[in-house]
């Protein structure tokens, strides 16, 4: 059976018209051979996702500027709904999903909580989300490369314009909620 599934990431990405089901549709067979590097795309993806999510939240209470907390809402709604196509693949890949985030990524939102009430809380948060997307895009490339679920990997190809999206909104520390103005960067 052929089911339409997911859209990856995270992290990645947190884009409005991006988000909706045909951008993420990916074919699923569940017969093909699926690796650890699928397995571990699928974690790591929802991990990013639910740190996005989280950290989407912490913006919209914490942040200073309104483009930081329009970026937090972006990363909240994009995050969920890509979560969502995420843990339905993981479903039908058998593949089972932890229930938070890292270690690593809680132990580094409570540094950007450390710095709520000020300007400096924009600044630890905007770089924390573009370090994270960073990452998650060389986690989007691996699986791209090495994948062998043709569904997984499909997931991955669509999700990693919405990431590259979301590190424009932040790239080196500086908000933009019109990423456009960035050329396109997806580096």
């Amino acid at each position: 059976m052929r089911s339409h599934t997911l859209a990856a990431v995270v992290a990645a990405a947190s884009l409005t018209g991006l988000c909706a089901p045909q951008v993420f549709a990916a074919a699923s067979d569940t017969s093909q051979d699926q690796t650890s590097q699928d397995q571990a795309f699928l974690v790591q993806v929802h991990q990013g996702n639910l740190a996005e999510i989280a950290a989407g939240k912490d913006a919209g209470t914490h942040a200073t500027t309104a483009c930081v907390k329009d970026v937090g809402r972006t990363l909240v709604r994009d995050h969920t709904k890509l979560d969502a196509s995420v843990r339905k693949l993981a479903a039908e890949t058998n593949t089972t999903l932890p229930t938070q985030p890292t270690a690593a990524q809680q132990k580094q939102l409570k540094a950007v909580q450390a710095e709520a009430g000020g300007s400096a809380y924009d600044a630890a948060w905007l770089k924390a989300q573009d370090a994270a997307h960073r990452k998650t895009l060389v986690v989007i490339d691996k699986e791209i490369s090495q994948g062998r679920n043709s569904g997984v990997v499909a997931a991955a190809r669509s999700a990693r314009p919405v990431v590259a999206m979301h590190l424009d909104m932040v790239r080196d520390g500086v908000c933009d909620t019109n990423p456009a103005h960035h050329g396109g960067h997806t580096h």
